[in-house]
């Protein structure tokens, strides 16, 4: 009995055939260009499906860089707006900045600041007490500040460090009751001590006697007696003198040059080695008696 279905070539043989057309036809077509319309025409029919296929991820590519940038361009604004904001507070800040570098060039290029070596220091606090004059600054032991060291500012002296910690110190004004400087008159080179009188807008000379050549408006300079100021800082200007017959001495005031109402800039002075030595025999002596006022 025959079979229903006769058995083809075999799969070698289709194989074989199959490999040998592809090879035809792609001779033919890169020969003789055969199939470049149908090749034409089977890409332009299949155009239109790469493309609809392409689109979710062109458009999730897309959301994705918008929203990518719209992120960045958030973040920037953030940014902007506070850079935009500190400029603005450092804008109202600008004429402060440029009045405190005024006094700092001013106080460094003082006429009177010689050869001694010197370092700016900010007023930290001032003692409120009415009875004691005196202010807290940003320098210590640390910075080589020592008790005794006269400070000023670009006006003149300001006084004198009482207290020392590790990182700030305390100053006593030349107006406080228990400041006391040596001083000489710049016209007639005459010395006298000038104590503070507790008041913030003058000083007492001390002990002088009525006939002593001092007038209203002379200079009162640092004299250097003592080795503690350095000579020729200006103090005062002599604002009152009474000369009572009464009286065995005169009376007199003078005004500060320095406004001690508005400290802030402060010139801590180390003496020159000629200075040194003299400090070293005065320094101790007026340690004690500022400890024992205190």
């Amino acid at each position: 009995m025959k079979p229903i279905f006769g058995r083809g070539p075999s799969l070698q043989l289709r194989l074989f055939f199959a490999v040998i057309l592809s090879a035809s036809l792609m001779l033919a077509d890169s020969r003789l260009g055969a199939f470049a319309e149908v090749r034409y025409i089977l890409n332009s029919i299949v155009a239109p499906i790469q493309y609809l296929a392409d689109v979710p991820r062109v458009v999730f590519d897309d959301a994705y860089e918008r929203f990518n940038v719209r992120k960045s361009y958030m973040e920037s604004n953030y940014t902007l707006k506070r850079e935009i904001l500190r400029l603005k507070n450092d804008l109202l800040l600008l004429d402060q900045y440029r009045e405190e570098n005024q006094r700092l060039r001013k106080l460094l290029g003082s006429s009177f600041v010689r050869d001694e070596r010197k370092i700016v220091t900010e007023v930290m606090a001032v003692d409120t007490s009415p009875y004691r004059h005196q202010v807290v600054i940003d320098k210590g032991q640390i910075d080589g500040v020592y008790v005794g060291q006269p400070v000023a500012n670009e006006k003149g002296i300001v006084g004198q460090v009482t207290f020392v910690s590790a990182h700030n110190s305390r100053v006593l004004l030349l107006t406080d009751s228990l400041s006391a400087i040596p001083v000489q008159v710049i016209r007639n080179d005459i010395r006298v001590i000038a104590s503070g009188s507790g008041d913030m807008e003058h000083i007492n000379l001390d002990h002088i006697p009525i006939s002593l050549d001092i007038q209203e408006g002379d200079l009162l300079v640092t004299s250097g007696l003592g080795g503690v100021y350095p000579e020729g800082y200006p103090v005062a200007h002599v604002s009152e003198v009474d000369r009572d017959n009464a009286r065995e001495f005169a009376q007199i005031e003078a005004d500060p040059v320095v406004d001690f109402e508005r400290l802030r800039y402060l010139l801590l002075i180390w003496p020159n080695d000629a200075r040194q030595e003299k400090i070293q025999q005065v320094i101790p002596a007026q340690q004690e008696e500022l400890t024992n006022g205190e």
